[in-house]
């Protein structure tokens, strides 16, 4: 009997361990063939002997030349550009989706249930059917073109509310016993949430600045329809993206990839040093809706 239950238990060790080489062979090919276009930028931003596409991915010559010619264009106008509403609008939007989470996971209210559903509703239609509508807001207001930075950050703002699903479900694991705790000693409900619930809730409040930077930091579609015809207005994504014209990408395609290797850097620092909260948070707020 013992032996029998011995050569069962090596069977599942075996069983699992063939199993897990499996899996692991697999995601690293999956991660193979998912890091391939990043590597061939990568290298075609050092080549320096054509800068027009070519049929070969290893360069003939490497240099920086790529890197160095970007200060020589507006580049990094447009990379300001998009930094500046990158982190304007992570710190507003964090603002407002913690309040509301808060506000939605703490407080009973008549309407509440309804306001969640018309919310998740509203969120469900596709953010293309009032581009229309926000541009022609966005131009009365003279919020475009060369002023599209402030108006593009007045957008991403605008609907932060909206964003509470995850934030919510973390707050609600949250023992609502501390609130009521920190109450009797005379907290108010602002001391609770600055002093109590954010310290508890650090995955959460870093997994939301981090969404709410990577949004306007990699949108192309919206901000070329307010940002166009003026350079200083541009975002780095449509000033880029002007590089590809067919009277350009002959002289310009490795300084583009060479612009684009510059442009992943920050969200590829954020999430190496914040890969741990951004998980944490993600399964801390899924537990709960």
């Amino acid at each position: 009997m013992k032996n029998a239950e011995k050569k069962h238990s090596m069977g599942l060790k075996t069983s699992r361990a063939i199993s897990n080489t499996v899996i692991h062979i697999l995601l690293v090919i999956i991660s193979v063939i998912w890091l391939i276009p990043f590597i061939f930028i990568l290298l075609q931003s050092f080549r320096i002997e054509n800068a027009m596409p070519v049929g070969y991915v290893i360069p003939q010559q490497w240099g920086f030349d790529n890197y160095i010619n970007l200060a020589k264009t507006d580049f990094f106008r447009w990379y300001l550009n998009t930094f500046v509403v990158a982190l304007v609008v992570a710190v507003l939007q964090t603002i407002i989706v913690l309040c509301m989470s808060y506000t939605l996971s703490r407080f009973r209210f008549k309407m509440r249930k309804p306001l969640m559903r018309f919310m998740l509703i509203l969120g469900m239609f596709p953010g293309m059917l009032t581009m229309i509508i926000l541009y022609r807001v966005l131009a009365d207001l003279g919020l475009t073109q060369a002023n599209a930075v402030p108006g593009l950050i007045l957008v991403y703002v605008a609907s932060s509310g909206m964003g509470y699903y995850v934030s919510k479900g973390f707050f609600d694991t949250i023992p609502k016993s501390l609130d009521e705790a920190a109450r009797v000693d005379g907290a108010t409900r602002a001391q609770v949430l600055t002093k109590i619930i954010l310290p508890l809730a650090k995955p959460i409040v870093i997994y939301t600045m981090l969404t709410a930077f990577m949004a306007p930091w990699g949108d192309f579609v919206f901000a070329r329809y307010v940002s166009f015809g003026t350079s200083s207005g541009m975002n780095v994504a449509v000033g880029m993206f002007n590089w590809l014209n067919n009277d350009q990408i002959g002289t310009r395609y490795t300084m583009f990839c060479a612009g684009g290797v510059v442009v992943a850097i920050p969200i590829t620092i954020l999430f190496m040093f914040l890969q741990k909260y951004y998980v944490e948070g993600v399964t801390g707020g899924a537990v709960k809706g």
